[in-house]
């Protein structure tokens, strides 16, 4: 009987330690007890952080097609002197992926359709690489959080099983045992934290991306058809198969659609 009241005095005194050795204070107290791997797992979500921020600011609607310059390049191509230099001068102070398309395709006004319509494609298929770009870094990390909070999780389970091993008094063990798996829980639940929203804003901006393509697309369709030279056949130029023909038309901003 003084063997087991002895016992449960020395678990009671030990317990305030045991709470104390995992309260969590803080953030960063929160950063520290989950061990080695929350260091890739923050940088992870810095870098989640940084591209959304980057992404949004270059994904603007504003920035991707100012308002009016379609109106600008039609009113300067209908002009009867200086019309081409009226249009790539607005087109080149636009200073935007809309403006770097049609200056493309303005270069080549006159000829024949698939001149201008080659000419669009490959400079929007440039611009829909930058409009894409550092969007794979969101679905990499979307991908590697969960393992990484995997790898801490397992770590955990290893330091708090060999410090039972090595345990050579049976109390305590399982506030040992707890510690550990305390840590592993928390990379666990950190790297869903990151991979979550990753996964979350990679496809958000892609769907932008994927109506700011569309519109750009519908604009160069529209414009391949005005700077087209005489003899061009325009319906060449429908999105929708050619009422005509059995093969599909092929859009004049195909690289961006």
């Amino acid at each position: 009987m003084m063997e087991l009241t002895d016992y449960i005095a020395t678990a009671a005194a030990s317990a305030p330690n045991a709470d104390s050795a995992v309260a969590v204070q803080s953030v960063w107290d929160f950063l520290v007890k989950g061990g080695v791997m929350m260091i890739p797992i923050g940088l992870c979500s810095l870098i989640v952080m940084t591209v959304t921020i980057e992404r949004l600011m270059v994904l603007r609607k504003s920035a991707v097609m100012p308002k009016g310059l379609e109106n600008a390049v039609n009113k300067a191509l209908n002009q009867e002197t200086g019309a081409k230099t009226a249009a790539l001068k607005a087109c080149k102070n636009s200073n935007s992926p809309l403006g770097r398309i049609l200056t493309a395709g303005v270069s080549v006004a006159g000829r024949p359709i698939e001149a201008v319509e080659r000419r669009l494609a490959n400079a929007g298929e440039h611009e829909l690489f930058d409009l894409r770009k550092r969007m794979r870094v969101l679905s990499v990390i979307a991908a590697a959080a969960p393992l990484l909070g995997l790898v801490g999780t397992i770590f955990g389970m290893i330091k708090a099983f060999q410090t039972v091993a090595e345990s050579g008094e049976a109390l305590g063990k399982t506030e040992l045992l707890a510690e550990g798996i305390y840590e592993a829980m928390i990379t666990t639940a950190a790297g869903l934290l990151v991979a979550i929203p990753a996964m979350m804003l990679y496809h958000w901006l892609s769907g932008k991306i994927e109506r700011l393509t569309r519109e750009l697309d519908r604009i160069c369709v529209a414009m391949a058809e005005q700077l087209a030279g005489p003899g061009s056949n325009p319906g060449r130029l429908s999105l929708t198969s050619d009422e005509s023909s059995d093969t599909p038309a092929r859009p004049a901003a195909d690289a961006i659609g």
